[in-house]
């Protein structure tokens, strides 16, 4: 699994203390030799409500929003150069040294945008 695989599960998995609980849908078992109905899709996840609370949980978080270092930290997932290096390669981002303040930024930028692509709900100041 993937660095943003792990990012991902880590944000999916928690669950905002703010967040609506979803009311269950009774189903109807279909007629003998019908065509099942679909599945419901999920619905999309506030990647930024789910941060925020786990932020607020642990004290603070850092500046999670722009830095890659503290969402990384905060996700309790590997933060070190090695593993950004790794993040880097997985999402192709190539912007300034390994480590670079430039390279930590394009990375931030790019978690944010995949995290949107992805089905999460992403703030357009956090995807530029």
């Amino acid at each position: 699994m993937g660095i943003f695989s792990s990012i991902w599960n880590k944000i999916t998995g928690h669950k905002p203390a703010t967040a609506p609980q979803p009311t269950p849908v009774p189903t109807a078992q279909p007629a003998p030799g019908a065509t099942p109905a679909p599945a419901p899709a999920l619905p999309p996840v506030d990647v930024e409500a789910v941060l925020s609370d786990l932020a607020a949980s642990k004290g603070g978080g850092g500046n999670w929003r722009t830095s890659i270092v503290d969402l990384l930290k905060l996700l309790d997932l590997d933060s070190s150069l090695a593993a950004r290096k790794e993040l880097a390669e997985e999402l192709n981002v190539h912007a300034g040294e390994h480590g670079s303040a430039e390279q930590n930024i394009a990375l931030s930028k790019a978690v944010w945008q995949k995290l949107a692509e992805n089905g999460g709900q992403v703030p357009a100041s956090l995807r530029d």
